[in-house]
């Protein structure tokens, strides 16, 4: 194809492509001749990832080479989306506390989990955990497992979903799938918690006089 077909494939812009190849984001297309070049779905798929990052995960362009480079190195699909969720995951926020961290790691081990060396979701789990017991609403370890055991088929289901033999493509179901697909999760948990005590409220018994 050539470059106005991509830039209506890719929903980018003509400048904007231009712009990519030059900064080395977008790989070069196949010179047909002085002033002609061949591009194919590989710069489709690479342009959807950018814009997901950029656009979706409010990347700066610095951080998507990094991405991009980090994919590019990648041995497996598995360090692939890892190295998007790691990105995605950035932050300067304060460290968690020794104490939270080891409630996490105590999690890990009762569910038979591991994390690799480079995943900030310990971190980020830790400071949740923190943030809530700042607040005088500790999570509790029952309800942390809860959680665990409810989310274990949803991310089974999830990852069978979005692999792909194609890295990017994977990268991207990541990235879009984290920040976009989340927000869901979170309406269908107050759906059913609005439901939960509906339940309650309508089996509890009544007082004396109905009240």
């Amino acid at each position: 194809m050539w470059m106005a077909e991509l830039a209506a494939r890719s929903g980018q812009s003509v400048a904007t492509i231009k712009y990519y190849l030059r900064e080395g984001l977008l790989h070069p297309g196949e010179a047909t001749g002085a002033t002609r070049t061949r591009y194919d779905d590989s710069h489709v798929r690479r342009l959807r990832l950018i814009r997901a990052l950029t656009e979706v995960a409010g990347l700066r362009l610095d951080t998507v080479r990094q991405v991009l480079g980090d994919i590019a190195a990648a041995d497996s699909w598995h360090e692939a989306v890892g190295s998007a969720h790691v990105r995605l995951a950035m932050t300067d926020a304060a460290p968690a506390s020794d104490a939270a961290r080891q409630r996490v790691d105590d999690l890990l081990d009762r569910q038979g989990w591991s994390l690799g060396p480079d995943s900030p979701q310990r971190e980020l789990l830790a400071r949740s955990v923190d943030a809530l017991a700042g607040l005088d609403h500790p999570v509790s370890d029952e309800l942390l497992d809860r959680y665990a055991e409810a989310m274990r088929p949803v991310a089974a289901y999830e990852v069978r979903s979005v692999r792909s033999p194609d890295r990017e493509v994977s990268a991207e179901a990541a990235v879009v799938g984290t920040l976009l697909q989340e927000p869901v999760l979170l309406a269908i948990r107050r759906i059913a918690q609005e439901n939960a005590s509906r339940e309650l409220d309508v089996r509890r018994p009544k007082r004396a006089g109905g009240v």
